[in-house]
């Protein structure tokens, strides 16, 4: 796999998975993450505005609780906006969205409430003196652009790559087994986390030196068989028994038509 400009720019973190295959992910440069927090700081202070303002009678009567209870408001709304956000938008807020940056956890999976509220929790000391000096310098100094809190919480922010499902994947569905209510049924419950790994290596396949690729389908073609408690079809690859999977875990045609066709009449 050769490195794009912005990987030799930004920096890459390598995960290696059980079966040694390295995945790579871009990792964000502090001028995009530096950008994406104004945007966030922006919708905070506009937030904590609102909220401050139907307080103000309570301010004027009061100068000194006022004063005292804005600068509560505001760490309570920073700190909410980023753990909520992070945790329900799986490692994003408005302003990463916006710049295509994400949170993730350095073994490359998504993070959880814990991971968010761990590095939301730290942004004060990393705020230190002003405009995250202390975190923008401990993130230049380390080698996967951490600030403390991402150290903390074992976090590292990446570059999502825009990646669309390859035309494979729905070439199977002309495979019988697609057909088979067993099958699918099955399918549908294997666990997010399979997935997630299932879909994630349809998707990135094309990534990987043909070796790596070998190995990995290899090893989820036999993981498979053993969660479905199916033999795989004799005449299917590895790779083509796992792309079949995960062509039986996206909306079928006929769902997706159904769905356009009721959004009509509604």
């Amino acid at each position: 796999m050769t490195d794009t400009p912005d990987t030799l720019l930004d920096g890459t973190h390598a995960v290696l998975t059980p079966e040694y295959v390295e995945f790579r992910f871009t990792l964000a440069g502090l001028y995009s993450r530096f950008l994406a927090w104004l945007l966030d700081a922006f919708i905070v202070l506009v937030g904590t505005g609102m909220f401050l303002t139907g307080l103000s009678l309570v301010m004027l009567a009061f100068p000194g609780f006022g004063s005292a209870l804005g600068i509560v408001v505001y760490f309570l709304v920073d700190w909410g906006y980023g753990i909520a956000l992070e945790t329900a938008w799986s490692g994003q807020t408005v302003g990463k969205r916006v710049l295509g940056l994400r949170v993730i956890q350095q073994s490359g999976v998504r993070i959880g409430f814990y991971h968010a509220a761990l590095r939301n929790l730290a942004r004060p000391v990393d705020k230190l003196p002003l405009l995250y000096l202390v975190g923008g310098v401990t993130a230049l100094l380390s080698g996967s652009h951490q600030r403390l809190g991402d150290m903390l919480a074992g976090t590292i922010v990446v570059r999502e790559r825009r990646l669309k499902a390859p035309s494979a994947i729905g070439a199977t569905a002309g495979e019988g087994l697609l057909a088979d209510p067993l099958f699918v049924s099955r399918v549908k419950r294997l666990s997010a986390e399979t997935r997630e790994v299932v879909l994630s290596a349809a998707l990135r396949r094309e990534e990987l030196r043909m070796e790596a690729r070998l190995r990995l389908f290899s090893a989820l073609g036999t993981k498979l068989q053993e969660l479905l408690s199916m033999e795989k079809p004799a005449h299917l690859s590895d790779e083509k028994w796992t792309l079949l999977v995960a062509a039986a875990l996206l909306p079928s045609p006929v769902t997706r038509a159904g769905g356009r066709a009721a959004r009509a009449v509604a």
